[in-house]
């Protein structure tokens, strides 16, 4: 997808700081850009639009504020960066504990909107990356022990050395068109049963 084919959802009370941003995200070439004046019911809208940014203003987030919109952002799983007038240390960190990829503080400016957005995006991007190859990571680990476990059964149930057991099942894996951690789990559940 190319950058500026992005679907941007604005959201800001404030129609003059909303103009700003939306004329940066126009002036850097981007075109499918909706602006949301009301906070209330923009789950709907986020659902209706699927955005591929959001961009959200705050002049003054007040604590209710900011947690309906960090509960908003969580489920989302989207680049967002987010523009407040002011901040304390608690309000970044839940933003960021929140997925938030980049917080910006004082300094809603015409020429600054394309490079934040621009960040935004790469940081979430970057994050999303790092979170999958940790889920892969895990999966890894997770199907290891179960062929570990799954040749310990054989091995015991069979008599069979730790390469003939793996072999077993390597051979069943192919016979059977399955990848060999399926295999190995249905070793660990059938002897499961019989226990």
């Amino acid at each position: 997808m190319k950058h500026l084919d992005l679907t941007i959802l604005v959201i800001d009370e404030n129609a003059v700081r909303a103009a700003i941003i939306e004329e940066g995200l126009r002036e850097a070439g981007h075109v499918h850009v909706t602006v949301a004046h009301e906070v209330q019911g923009i789950a709907r809208t986020i659902e209706t639009l699927a955005p591929d940014v959001i961009i959200i203003d705050i002049e003054n987030p007040n604590r209710d504020m900011m947690e309906h919109l960090f509960q908003l952002t969580r489920s989302v799983s989207r680049p967002i960066a987010m523009f407040v007038d002011r901040s304390d240390t608690a309000s970044i960190e839940a933003a960021v504990d929140a997925g938030v990829s980049a917080y910006i503080v004082d300094g809603l400016r015409k020429e600054r909107v394309k490079p934040i957005l621009d960040m935004a995006v790469s940081r979430f991007n970057a994050f999303n990356r790092l979170r999958r190859e940790l889920a892969d990571a895990r999966n890894a680990l997770e199907e290891r022990k179960v062929i570990e476990r799954a040749k310990g059964i054989l091995m015991k149930m069979r008599g069979l050395s730790e390469e003939e057991a793996f072999t077993l099942m390597r051979q069943t894996a192919m016979n059977e068109k399955k990848r060999l951690a399926d295999i190995a789990q249905s070793v660990v559940t059938a002897a499961g049963m019989m226990l």
